[in-house]
């Protein structure tokens, strides 16, 4: 009886560590994707240009959007408190405000499946 339950524990303990070894979270995500894959230039990468306050905005628009979408909310920047009243300093705000709606606005056209703001520049007809 006990060498069952000793076998059952390392079978149990085995597929455990062979679960998280993966990189994979409990809602299997990996767990590298903290940063949103920002450093490999994907959807998510903030534009070169912006500035550290614009890439802070960028990153949180990212992250309002996500949350409106999972808590099926309708997708409005405007309703965002981050947006609206953002934490940073004041003469800094309208650069947050930038970077915060351009990073909801891509997330959102992401998140719903649609063509929506690459990464840079979409090609015009006759490109």
């Amino acid at each position: 009886m006990k060498m069952k339950w000793f076998a059952l524990s390392v079978l149990s303990l085995s597929l455990g560590a062979a679960y998280f070894a993966t990189g994979t979270a409990a809602h299997g995500a990996p767990l590298a994707a903290s940063g949103y894959s920002q450093d490999r230039g994907g959807w998510d990468a903030p534009p070169g240009e912006f500035r550290e306050v614009q890439r802070q905005g960028f990153h949180d628009g990212i992250e309002g959007a996500r949350k409106d979408f999972d808590n099926h909310r309708r997708p409005d920047v405007n309703n965002r408190d981050e947006y609206r009243h953002p934490r940073v300093p004041r003469g800094l705000r309208d650069d947050y405000r930038e970077g915060f709606r351009q990073g909801y606005d891509r997330a959102m056209h992401h998140l719903m499946g649609g063509p929506g703001p690459g990464p840079g520049p979409e090609p015009g007809p006759g490109r």
